[in-house]
């Protein structure tokens, strides 16, 4: 039995360490908090339970099947938010930059299924490159379970998006299709494709904040509510939001 305990606590040690040290260490360095920072920002201290810690991928393509990590790139759970329920996923851009996969899809359809059972918000952390493309059109799959969600969801729960980091692709059209929009200055941006691709294409300079930072979106595109400075004070001010909106 003890053995048992040892090789579940050794697991859950992986899970918390997401990419590794230093991937956790990159993301500090560019002013952002780790998926799991964020979460112990959001909710009540000692609050949030979370599911799912040990699914990983299925793909055995590429190499991936030698690359697993424990949560694969989102935590996912719930708890209390000024003392009220919400339910939330965290992104994990130390985990394959946050890309999504189809095992990482069903985890954030799980807690968007239960929001709606109970009636609670759902908010969304998002620090994404997009699909995860190793796993081609199951990656695609996901995301379309995710919209169908979304799309389920609006109008019976609060569906809460903040933009934590360079979301990109599929990584937006998700939150585009939420109640509520909100962005990180000079960390986070929303495009369907960034600037080297604009670039190949059309020719056009452009940067990635002229593209599709939080200053264009809140002054120009309207396709976001509001920018914060930094991660911390963002998810202070979610905090007061949630409670209002629900």
């Amino acid at each position: 039995m003890q053995n048992i305990l040892e090789q579940l606590e050794s697991k859950r040690a992986a899970a918390r360490l997401g990419g590794g040290q230093k991937r956790i260490d990159a993301q500090h360095a560019k002013g952002k908090l780790t998926a799991r920072e964020r979460l112990e920002i959001l909710f009540d201290e000692g609050s949030f339970e979370e599911w799912d810690m040990f699914v990983e991928h299925r793909c055995a393509d590429f190499g991936m099947d030698q690359n697993k990590i424990p949560g694969d790139g989102v935590v996912t759970g719930y708890g209390m938010i000024n003392g009220r329920l919400a339910f939330a996923f965290s992104q994990d851009f130390t985990v394959f930059g946050g890309a999504l996969s189809e095992a990482h899809a069903e985890k954030i359809c799980k807690v968007m299924d239960q929001a709606m059972k109970v009636g609670a918000p759902v908010i969304g952390l998002n620090d994404s490159g997009g699909a995860r493309i190793q796993e081609g059109v199951a990656s695609l799959g996901g995301y379309a379970d995710v919209f169908q969600k979304n799309v389920l969801a609006s109008g019976v729960v609060p569906q809460i998006s903040m933009i934590m980091g360079p979301s990109a692709g599929g990584a937006v059209y998700s939150p585009s299709m939420t109640d509520f929009i909100f962005m990180v200055k000079d960390s986070s941006y929303m495009f369907v494709t960034g600037p080297e691709v604009v670039k190949t294409v059309t020719h056009e300079e452009v940067t990635a904040e002229e593209l599709g930072g939080a200053i264009t979106h809140t002054t120009k595109s309207g396709v976001a509510d509001l920018a914060f400075d930094n991660d911390v004070e963002a998810l202070i001010m979610l905090r007061r939001f949630s409670t209002i909106a629900t």
